[in-house]
């Protein structure tokens, strides 16, 4: 019999052998027609602007289409698989097409992850989720403990980021199928290896999305996101719509967890507010594994992020750290447009504040906005914050798509790297950050005619006030050698310098792996203190129940005495311990008795 891991509210469920249910939600439409291997056959109207139809006789595989009232055919908004694009047929698909190899992985604790931020289009020659299977035992012996995969949504085009998604429930079909996607985590796992999801709940992109003819209610007409029409949450179908997503992508496809993308923008006047409700429903279906939710939020709050006494997560686990990479992005570059502009007057304090506290900002005014942002992060325990020093925004929000290794040079991008795996924070890599990759990830899309005129158009504008700009042309997003350019260089790991980088990465892994992860439990707030920031050098020491460890990192010009720290040197580079050198790092650990 063909099932479904997760019933959804919207789209094609088997309900029973050959019998599929048919669900959209469609208040803008008189009719709607389900049209299912060539056959249609007219939906039945229901409360509310729900339109079913149940059909019997129905494999997996088989392609149909939702047919609007003045004949137009479009693809089902909740599709599980698209034939090919995202204007075409959607396939109806069965969740027992794939026999997991490793259905009894539990997953890993939180204070093991290692995240590795990956695009399946570019982290490959082939970009496919097949080819992307291969580099695993690579990821697992570098010490990768979890793959963050950038949106999978399918979206307008074959080449992109992701964040355009229109089907949020299909994986983008020119990466592969649904049970390619599956084999790729049944083997991470395999490898040990955790796998989570972007995931993108603020808005649809620009081509595909016919949700506007459908149910008009299902935007918010007063607002709009950076990105696209604001969704309006409290509208039934589409809270049902947004809710339902993450559950089904962590069911069907086993996944450890997912980012919530840009979660400032979901603004919701709901009680409960839309994404403590997605939260818990989590907390509450899925149990007996661990699953990992984390949040990019600008506004630096904790309240998403809270502990039981217990150090129990009954919310969301961790929040990206954009404060940390932007503090220490001036320090090591001077780099100070843009959102930048925050911390120019004083990155050495607030990179020090970072590392010990969490946020940087905790309620003071952001000279960029003029207005408080954030608020007191010091009793969050370390592990609730994911750090990083560069990732698929901090590249691509830049002209020419650098990295850092290019802006600050290999010397202080090797410090900052060592700081940031040897610190008590969740630490982030970009792909192909641990062999010290220097190719672009640059801004891509494929779109054809007006709508790729304007995005052209408006990413030159928008890249006008970002770090990166120069009086250079912005590459072609649409251009195929935009994208081309954007893949890894899987060659350089094997060179000189590549091979050096991702040794060090590994030495750094595996001493997190030996002796910073076991100071993590229990989790703990209130441990991070400033010993000193000055001169371009700043020191921080984490005082855990198991032990001291202490961070000394000089992004300065000058060589600096080295403040009095406990405990034996667990790393140095260069290997120095008499004075902290210019763009060096030495991290020391106190086990006590």
């Amino acid at each position: 019999m063909h099932f479904n891991a997760f019933t959804t509210s919207w789209g094609a469920n088997f309900i029973a052998a050959g019998t599929v249910h048919f669900r959209v939600w469609a208040p803008g439409q008189a009719k709607l027609t389900l049209r299912l291997s060539g056959k249609d056959t007219e939906m039945s109207a229901a409360e509310d602007g729900w339109f079913e139809q149940v059909a019997t006789g129905v494999s997996a595989g088989e392609a149909y289409q939702i047919i609007l009232a003045d004949g137009m055919a479009v693809p089902d908004p909740a599709s599980r698989a698209q034939q090919a694009g995202v204007n075409g047929p959607s396939l109806v698909t069965s969740s027992e097409s794939y026999q997991w190899q490793n259905a009894d992985w539990k997953g890993r604790p939180w204070e093991e992850s290692v995240i590795y931020e990956l695009h399946v289009g570019t982290f490959t020659p082939q970009g496919t989720f097949a080819a992307a299977m291969e580099k695993l035992p690579y990821l697992a012996e570098t010490g990768i403990t979890m793959i963050e995969v950038l949106p999978l949504a399918q979206f307008g085009g074959d080449r992109g980021w992701g964040y355009d998604g229109v089907l949020l429930y299909a994986p983008h079909s020119a990466y592969g199928t649904p049970d390619d996607f599956k084999a790729f985590v049944d083997a991470a796992h395999g490898h040990g290896i955790s796998v989570v999801l972007d995931i993108v709940l603020n808005h649809f992109g620009p081509e595909g999305n016919y949700l506007p003819l459908l149910a008009p209610q299902f935007f918010d007409s007063e607002r709009q996101t950076a990105w696209g029409a604001s969704i309006a949450y409290d509208q039934e179908g589409a809270r049902q719509y947004i809710t339902d997503a993450p559950l089904y992508w962590l069911k069907e496809y086993q996944l450890d967890g997912l980012r919530f993308d840009a979660v400032d923008q979901m603004k919701d006047a709901s009680d409960p507010h839309i994404l403590p409700e997605i939260a818990r429903r989590i907390r509450t279906e899925i149990t007996g594994r661990h699953v990992h939710l984390t949040t990019e939020d600008s506004r630096n709050i904790t309240s998403l992020h809270p502990r039981t006494p217990a150090g129990d997560v009954p919310l969301f686990t961790a929040e990206w750290n954009d404060d940390l990479h932007n503090a220490v992005h001036v320090l090591s570059t001077g780099e100070t447009h843009a959102y930048y502009q925050d911390f120019a007057a004083d990155p050495l304090g607030l990179a020090a504040r970072a590392f010990a506290e969490g946020f940087a900002y905790q309620g003071e005014i952001s000279p960029q906005s003029g207005k408080p942002r954030g608020e007191k992060s010091r009793d969050q325990p370390p592990v609730a914050f994911v750090d990083f020093i560069q990732n698929h925004d901090q590249i691509g929000n830049r002209a020419q798509g650098d990295r850092v290794i290019t802006l600050a040079g290999e010397r202080k991008t090797r410090a900052m790297l060592a700081a940031l795996l040897l610190s008590p924070h969740i630490p982030l890599l970009f792909m192909g950050e641990e062999y010290g990759e220097t190719h672009p990830f640059l801004f891509f899309t494929d779109f054809e005619g007006d709508l790729a005129q304007a995005v052209r158009e408006g990413r030159a504008r928008e890249f006008e006030g970002h770090s990166g700009y120069g009086n250079e042309s912005v590459p072609d997003p649409n251009a195929v050698a935009t994208f081309e350019s954007s893949k890894l260089d899987w060659q350089k790991p094997a060179s000189p310098d590549g091979a050096d980088s991702l040794a060090l990465t590994r030495t750094l892994l595996q001493l997190r792996r030996e002796y910073v992860v076991p100071l993590l439990t229990p989790v703990q707030g209130n441990v991070g203190k400033i010993v000193q920031a000055t001169d371009g050098m700043l020191a921080v020491t984490w005082t855990f129940p198991k032990g001291i460890l202490s961070l000394t990192l000089n992004l300065g010009e000058t060589t600096q005495p080295l403040p009095d720290q406990p405990g034996e040197t667990l790393f140095a580079w260069p290997e120095s311990t008499e004075a902290s050198e210019p763009g060096s790092v030495i991290v020391r650990l106190f086990r006590g008795e």
